[in-house]
């Protein structure tokens, strides 16, 4: 029996490494491709200047059009749904702690809509764009957006919360607490490094994906001036210059997946500093 079960844990540690070695080794060669072809049309012309007239045939101009655009959409989006799952993250697990079957529906009901197409929320987000009478704009496309990465970030963070321990909530109550101080005062500060965690898949989601803005949010060659106007975005900028015939605006396509690839890892190691730095806070009542 002793054999057996040594053989099975040595089976499938092995075939554990095997796999997330075969991982490793794809995200290095698409890593290694973006940043080898990208770093040969990349320039500081290309990242300080918007599209200039026959962009896309191989003229002038750069992607800070597509640069600033995304990160304002995704940094709105990402606000926006932080306001509204935090809330219902901390009321799902102070305030209906005891409702286990209506809890667990929310969760089941939220996986279901995490499963859903991001280009289904692009469909949902124009048919809403019709019905209200709103055209394709800044505006338009946070709003889907953050229907896109809310199920995300209520879920990653209804994760964290449940972790925290019972016995502060007992502690807290017998101190005269109520619910929202317990809610927003110790579930939200024992779960700091969680809650940055999911902020930051969020944001990831949010700044890398074309299908939800594709008829949302639409596509300009100028800087955002208003929220009731089109915006760029990088994963537009690079489908619209892969699909040009001319080789160098192609390659110019590399360049713009390498420049997202930095902002998504500086913001990456920015959240893990941050999160690090609070995960030792302690609780003062």
């Amino acid at each position: 029996m002793k054999r057996t079960l040594k053989a099975e844990e040595t089976f499938f540690r092995i075939f554990m490494n095997i796999t997330t070695g075969f991982i490793l080794i794809i995200l290095g060669i698409i890593i290694y491709s973006v940043f080898e072809k990208g770093m040969k049309a990349l320039s500081w012309e290309m990242l300080t200047s918007v599209p200039s007239g026959g962009y896309y045939y191989g003229k002038g101009g750069g992607i800070l059009n597509a640069i600033v655009g995304s990160l304002v959409l995704a940094f709105g989006a990402t606000i926006l749904a932080f306001l509204i799952g935090l809330p219902v993250a901390l009321y799902m697990n102070v305030f209906l702690v005891r409702r286990k079957r209506l809890v667990n529906l929310i969760r089941f009901i939220l996986d279901l809509i995490w499963g859903v197409p991001s280009i289904v929320y692009g469909a949902f987000g124009f048919t809403l764009m019709v019905f209200i009478g709103l055209q394709t704009s800044l505006l338009a496309g946070i709003i889907t957006v953050t229907l896109f990465i809310l199920p995300i970030m209520i879920r990653s963070m209804d994760e964290i919360l449940r972790t925290v321990p019972m016995g502060l909530s007992e502690a807290t109550y017998s101190l005269g607490s109520n619910k929202s101080e317990l809610a927003f005062k110790i579930f939200t500060r024992q779960s700091v490094s969680g809650i940055i965690t999911a902020v930051l898949l969020s944001f990831g989601r949010a700044i890398g994906d074309a299908a939800s803005v594709l008829f949302t949010a639409g596509y300009t060659d100028n800087l955002p001036n208003s929220l009731m106007e089109p915006v760029a975005t990088l994963p537009l900028s690079i489908f619209f210059q892969l699909a040009s015939p001319v080789p160098e605006v192609q390659a110019r396509a590399y360049a713009s997946a390498l420049v997202l690839t930095v902002i998504i890892l500086i913001v990456s190691l920015f959240s893990r500093g941050l999160g690090k730095r609070y995960h030792k806070t302690k609780i003062n009542f």
